[in-house]
C-alpha cells in the first residue's frame, strides 16, 4: 500500500467525518495501491476495491480471476475475493465493511465510477450505512502529490519524452506514421514505462487533426509530424508532445514555434505557488495572441492518475496553484492546414514550474531528414 496516500486518506477522512472510503476505480486502485488491476479497466464489471477506514485499516477486494496478481503485490493484505461468474461483488463487499465495523457508518464511495444498479445493491445489504459522494474529495486530493508521486511523474515523463525524441530520431522521408509509432511505442517499453495512452502521430495534412492515430501515410518534404503520447508508470501518465518537420520546416512554422517557445518560457515563470490559474491563462493568451491563431479554451491540467485531472489553466474555473501540483501544459495550433503542439509536464514550485520532461531541447522544431 501507498503509505503516503493512506496518510493523506486519513486525514481527510478526519476533516470531513467520514468512517471510511472506498475506492472503486482503476485509477484510485492504483492511488492508494500503486498498481491497477490488469483487467479492471477493460472489463469495468471486474470489481476492484480499497477501502480505509479512518483508524487506518486497510483491506482489499478483487475478483477471482486477478487474486494471485493482487496477492503477489499486496502479499500481507486483507483481501477479499469475489467469484465473477456468480455476480457476488457487492455481497462479498458488503460482508468485507461490516467484517471492519462499518456497517452504520459514514462511507465515502466513487459515485461517479460505480454502476447504478451496484449502488443500489450496496444500499440494500448495508441499509443503516449513510453513503457519501467522494468523488471530489479524491479528485483534489489528487490535485497535490506526494514526493513519492512526484519521483514517478518524474521518472515517466524522461521515459516518455526519449520515447519520442527517438522516434523521431529513427526515421526519414518516405517512411510511414506506422514506423513512427512502431518506434516509440517500442522504446516507451523498452526504457521502462509500463503502458500507454493515446498515442496520436498525425503528419503533413493531418496534423491539424487533434487525436488521431497512425496510419500508412508517408513522410514527405515540407511535412509538419505531431506526435504525442502518455506514458504510463505505476498509473500515472505523463502527456508529452513535440513537433517536428521532414527536412525543412516552413518559415510560418518556425514562426509559430518561436511563439511556443516564448509561450513556455511566460508559463515556466508564471506557473508557480499562489498563482491563480485563470490569471496564468490570461497571461498566455496575450503571447499567444501575437501569432493570430485562434486559441483552444486551456493552455493545460493537472495530469497523474487520470489523462486530465483538475486543476486546468483555462477559460473555465480558478484554482490557487499549490507547490507540488502536476500540470500538463501544451501551446498549440490547429491550423487550418497543419497543426504545431509543443506538451510538457511540470510541477507547480515557489519559484516556478519545472519542467520534468526535460530530455529533448525544444527551443526548435525537430528535423526528419
Amino acid at each position: 500500500m501507498n503509505l503516503d496516500i493512506i496518510d493523506k486518506l486519513v486525514k481527510a477522512m478526519e476533516r470531513e467525518e467520514l468512517d471510511a472510503i472506498v475506492l472503486l476505480s482503476p485509477e484510485n486502485f492504483a492511488y492508494a495501491t500503486g498498481f491497477i488491476v490488469p483487467s479492471q479497466p477493460i472489463l469495468r464489471w471486474r470489481h476492484a476495491a480499497v477501502v480505509v477506514t479512518r483508524d487506518g485499516r486497510s483491506a482489499l477486494l478483487a475478483v477471482d480471476m486477478e487474486e494471485t496478481t493482487v496477492r503477489d503485490r499486496e502479499p500481507g493484505a486483507d483481501l477479499r475475493v469475489w467469484a465473477e461468474f456468480e455476480n457476488n461483488a457487492m455481497p462479498v463487499l458488503g460482508d468485507l465493511l461490516r467484517d471492519l465495523g462499518l456497517g452504520s457508518s459514514r462511507i465515502g464511495i466513487e459515485t461517479g465510477y460505480m454502476p447504478a444498479r451496484d449502488a443500489d445493491s450496496l444500499r440494500r445489504l448495508l441499509p443503516k450505512a449513510r453513503w457519501e459522494a467522494a468523488d471530489g474529495l479524491l479528485d483534489r486530493l489528487r490535485m497535490v502529490k506526494t514526493p513519492r508521486e512526484l519521483d514517478v511523474l518524474r521518472r515517466v515523463s524522461r521515459i516518455t519524452d526519449a520515447a519520442i525524441r527517438e522516434a523521431f530520431m529513427s526515421v526519414k522521408t518516405g517512411d510511414t506514421e506506422m514506423d513512427l509509432a512502431g518506434a516509440v511505442t517500442a522504446g516507451l517499453y523498452r526504457l521502462g514505462a509500463e503502458h500507454f495512452r493515446l498515442l496520436i502521430v498525425a503528419t503533413g495534412e493531418r496534423s491539424r487533426l487533434p487525436n488521431v492515430g497512425p496510419t500508412d501515410r508517408k513522410l514527405r518534404r515540407g511535412d509538419l509530424i505531431r506526435l504525442e503520447v502518455f506514458g504510463v508508470l505505476q498509473g500515472y501518465h505523463a502527456g508529452v508532445c513535440r513537433t517536428g518537420a521532414v527536412q525543412e520546416p516552413s518559415a510560418e512554422a518556425e514562426r509559430i514555434w518561436a511563439n511556443f517557445v516564448g509561450c513556455r518560457d511566460l508559463l515556466s515563470e508564471r506557473i508557480r505557488e499562489g498563482a491563480s490559474s485563470a490569471q496564468v491563462y490570461r497571461d498566455f493568451l496575450v503571447k499567444f495572441g501575437e501569432l493570430g491563431y485562434d486559441p483552444i479554451s486551456f493552455v493545460g491540467h493537472g495530469i497523474g492518475l487520470f489523462l486530465h485531472e483538475e486543476p486546468y489553466l483555462g477559460s473555465v474555473g480558478d484554482w490557487t496553484l499549490e507547490e507540488g501540483m502536476v500540470l500538463g501544459v501544451e501551446p498549440l495550433v490547429y491550423g487550418p492546414k497543419f497543426g504545431l503542439q509543443m506538451k510538457d509536464v511540470v510541477v507547480v514550485t515557489a519559484d516556478g514550474a519545472e519542467r520534468l520532461s526535460d530530455v529533448t531541447d525544444t527551443d526548435s522544431l525537430l528535423i526528419v531528414p
